[in-house]
């Protein structure tokens, strides 16, 4: 992992925290929350305030997000927008978190000058001890203050001044103005500087969780389904008619189409479909060779193009249909017939415009894995715990790609390849290089 580390793809965009006030700040938020403290002079925070190198010294990489339900965030500064969620357990919750501090801005940059803000992701349950429990999961709510109570505070000057208006011995009540009065010296001037947090609330039909082995529910569906990354059976009974797993791949086709979820790359507008395609099959000639043993290490995209031409008889059935596809769109060939059984036919597709456009990019991404480029940036987790299997000579052709090809230009890359409006940024960027140092594959590494 360290090769990622350093490439800026993993542990990227974090927000450094090093001064003796910001730990201060955010010791205060983490012992309101959880009751702990770090003694740690400095660690880096991701958008939620969840920091690696915390966790390793706590021991527990979950330490706001216990049970993997009802995320709890730290707030320091409202850059934080920018950096990623870490060990994310719901699809929704990083993009929850960027509306929350985009709608609230201006008072967040108000509050955290002063404190930390912390705050929860509610939703109705606080543990899912089995898969059913899911579909209690209706909305999510934000619930936040700082950790002296500014908002709170507020609100209760926000009512007295209420009172001190419309009752008719305002002005004589001096009970009431003398609570004004108090009150006002730990929220400040609230017609000013109003401290009042809108109130948030995220409706949750369609995401991706991490629960039992990784679920995909589309419950907001026209024709409703749950699709899960292992097998179905041990789900139990769900309340929900239709049930998928990875096997079921005629049946999730099927879902795409009835629901309109997908498009075929070559019809699609806006893109060069025969360069995606072209890349697509590089990774795939990538992958058989990794299987076959070959060395990649410093190898360029020619040179894997020089492999397949070698090797094309080896190369597995994806490769051939691709090429099929990619000599139709360009030479006008005849059209490949590519059915859902194909081991090709989810490579040949990507998310049609739609809101749930980025989780079915996600699902797509499990369906044709070796594409390593849509693998990484539509699903961050699946494609570290993939990388941690691959061979060393993988990763390193893996790493070197990414940061030549798709590193330097992320949003011209997923332009180039969604069209439409592409996928959210995925956080990553340059990564300090002392986070290197203590920085391992899951946590911290001290030396």
């Amino acid at each position: 992992m360290k090769r990622l580390i350093e490439r800026g793809l993993m542990f990227g965009n974090l927000i450094h925290v090093d001064s003796p006030a910001l730990v201060e700040r955010y010791n205060r938020a983490l012992e309101h929350l959880t009751g702990k403290r770090t003694g740690l002079s400095d660690f880096h925070v991701d958008i939620s305030g969840y920091s690696p190198e915390v966790g390793d010294e706590l021991n527990d990489q979950l330490y706001l997000n216990h049970a993997g339900v009802n995320r709890q965030f730290i707030l320091l500064s409202t850059e934080q927008r920018s950096a990623p969620l870490l060990n994310a357990k719901f699809s929704t919750s990083r993009s929850i978190l960027q509306h929350f501090i985009e709608d609230n801005e201006r008072q967040l940059f108000a509050l955290t000058s002063r404190d930390a803000v912390a705050g929860e992701l509610l939703n109705s349950v606080y543990s899912v001890d089995s898969p059913a429990r899911l579909f209690d999961i209706r909305k999510i709510e934000i619930e936040a203050d700082t950790t002296e109570g500014t908002v709170r505070e507020g609100e209760k000057l926000g009512r007295l001044i209420d009172r001190f208006k419309a009752e008719e011995d305002g002005w004589f009540d001096d009970v009431l103005i003398s609570e004004m009065i108090e009150t006002a010296k730990s929220t400040g001037d609230i017609v000013r500087n109003p401290v009042r947090l809108k109130h948030v609330e995220f409706a949750q039909d369609n995401f991706w969780t991490a629960h039992f082995g990784g679920l995909y529910m589309f419950r907001g569906a026209d024709h409703p389904a749950v699709i899960a990354r292992q097998d179905k059976a041990a789900l139990g009974k769900l309340p929900i008619k239709y049930v998928f797993d990875l096997d079921d791949r005629n049946q999730i086709a099927k879902f795409f189409e009835y629901n309109d979820l997908v498009e075929p790359i070559v019809k699609a507008r806006g893109i060069d479909a025969a360069a995606i395609l072209r890349q697509k099959m590089d990774f795939i000639v990538v992958d058989a060779a990794q299987e076959a043993g070959v060395d990649l290490t410093g190898a360029r995209r020619a040179d894997v193009r020089a492999l397949a031409r070698a090797h094309a008889s080896e190369l597995p059935e994806e490769f051939h249909a691709l090429g099929d596809l990619v000599n139709w769109a360009e030479n006008g060939g005849k059209w490949p017939r590519i059915t859902s059984d194909h081991p090709a036919y989810f490579y040949t597709l990507r998310a049609a415009n739609h809101a749930d456009r980025d989780l079915v990019n996600m699902l797509l991404s499990e369906l044709a894995p070796k594409d390593v480029r849509q693998l990484f940036i539509c699903h961050k987790e699946l494609f570290y715990k993939m990388y941690a299997g691959w061979s060393e000579t993988k990763k390193s052709f893996v790493a070197d790609f990414l940061q030549r090809e798709y590193a330097v230009d992320k949003a011209g890359a997923r332009e180039a390849l969604f069209g439409h409006d592409a996928p959210m940024d995925d956080g990553g960027g340059a990564v300090p290089q002392d986070l290197v140092a203590k920085v391992g594959p899951w946590g911290a590494v001290r030396r």
